[in-house]
């Protein structure tokens, strides 16, 4: 039980560390694609309003949170508790394979950035507000056995190591990419391609840099009061 609390503290200290990193890398650069992007939106929105298609329901703009203070806030909060949740599987790993200390961790948070991010970014790129896109749960289907498929290919190619292990990990990684990203029928969107190629850059640096530190403190913090 100890050892469970002693767990849970680490990942929610480098998870609000982390996390807090993550909102000021976004905030500096993604979220103002993503207000521009919007604009983009609304304005084609308008557009078909007066011409006399539907506009948006009122309740979903109602969830939506207003700019300023409280889209910040609520950013925040979603970093912190993800940062947290991953800090614990990544705590997970340590206390599974022995393996801690900072340098362990760097190691273990640029795996979590390609099974989390690059892979799964490969098939679905990360998408600004009016993008066109396959149906939702296809998508999560897909990103989720990507994950899947990576995190344990990279797993057996470097803890396990032996050759036949090995090749049994590339094809996991490569398999996702084999079936294929379920895309929309559509092309095109409502965004110019210039925003949206911005918008992944910014995403896939802040998020390589956030699952650098989150490793990094996971595996620091972990060895200074989980391991003993």
């Amino acid at each position: 039980m100890q050892m469970f609390r002693r767990i849970i503290f680490v990942a929610g200290l480098a998870g609000l560390i982390a996390g807090v990193l993550l909102t000021a890398l976004q905030m500096s650069r993604a979220i103002p694609l993503i207000l521009e992007a919007e604009v983009y939106e609304a304005t084609a929105a308008s557009g078909q309003e007066s011409e006399g298609a539907p506009a948006a329901p009122a309740a979903q703009e109602a969830l939506a949170p207003s700019d300023g203070f409280e889209r910040t806030f609520s950013t925040l909060v979603f970093n912190i508790v993800m940062s947290v949740g991953y800090a614990l599987l990544l705590a997970a790993g340590f206390a599974l394979t022995g393996q801690s200390g900072w340098r362990k961790g760097l190691y273990w948070g640029a795996a979590g950035f390609v099974s989390f991010v690059l892979a799964p970014g490969i098939g679905l790129p990360a998408e600004v507000p009016g993008a066109l896109a396959a149906p939702l749960l296809d998508r999560q289907l897909w990103w989720l056995g990507t994950v899947m498929a990576t995190g344990g290919g990279l797993a057996l190619m470097f803890l396990v190591r032996t050759w036949q292990w090995v090749a049994v990990g590339a094809i996991l990684i490569v398999l996702p990419h084999v079936i294929g990203a379920p895309q929309s029928a559509e092309q095109g969107g409502l965004t110019p391609e210039s925003l949206a190629r911005q918008f992944v850059i910014a995403v896939l640096v802040s998020s390589f840099l956030f699952w650098l530190a989150l490793g990094t403190l996971s595996g620091f913090f972990y060895k200074r009061f989980a391991a003993a």
